[in-house]
């Protein structure tokens, strides 16, 4: 018999507990018996026996074949991993100067970020003397959260860090209309709604 490496349970001669309780493949209760007794079952059905809760008393094995288990369990976490939605930070760098064509690119970069899903980092770099005009960065990053207000909250509001101002905004939470949360959840609109 040939016994394949686990990764999270313990499988057939691994199994070294002196008693078990054995759960047979249709889930049906097997009882207590030995190790050998419980790993002698698997073997004439086959298949392999799994410890599935080792802190139980005794621990709880289950008859099963491991390989269709354990590529079940991958399949269950790549789906898992597909319908994640991961949050990027997208950096929109401005400058103290910067003239309102460069602005009004910037402004339309970020609005393209947010409706794609993604948090914006607006930052402003100030060099030499503009470090004693933080006001004038202050007022652009306010006009600039303004301008994105309809798609996006500020999500952290301007601050000076260093030679950097940075602010970060993020993408307003999608609200479900009222006719289609009801469908969703099985109800029927109520007459208001309908007139609506």
């Amino acid at each position: 018999m040939f016994c394949i490496l686990a990764k999270e349970h313990q499988i057939n001669a691994l199994i070294r507990d002196k008693e078990v309780r054995v759960i047979d493949e249709d889930g049906s209760q097997l009882g207590i018996m030995s190790s050998r007794d419980a790993l002698q079952i698997a073997v004439d059905k086959n298949l392999d026996l799994v410890k599935i809760a080792p802190q139980a008393a005794p621990p709880v094995c289950r008859v099963m074949d491991y390989g269709k288990f354990r590529f079940e369990q991958s399949k269950k976490e790549k789906d898992a991993r597909k319908n994640q939605k991961t949050v990027d930070i997208k950096e929109v760098r401005l400058s103290s100067g910067i003239d309102t064509h460069d602005f009004d690119f910037k402004v339309k970069n970020a609005l393209r970020f947010l409706g794609g899903g993604d948090k914006v980092k607006a930052s402003i770099r100030f060099r030499g003397r503009e470090l004693a005009h933080t006001d004038l960065g202050r007022v652009m990053l306010d006009r600039f959260a303004e301008i994105c207000s309809e798609i996006s909250v500020i999500e952290k509001p301007a601050k000076l860090e260093g030679r950097q101002m940075i602010m970060f905004l993020a993408p307003k939470p999608v609200e479900i209309p009222k006719k289609a949360k009801a469908a969703k959840e099985g109800e029927k609109p109520n007459a208001e709604t309908q007139d609506a």
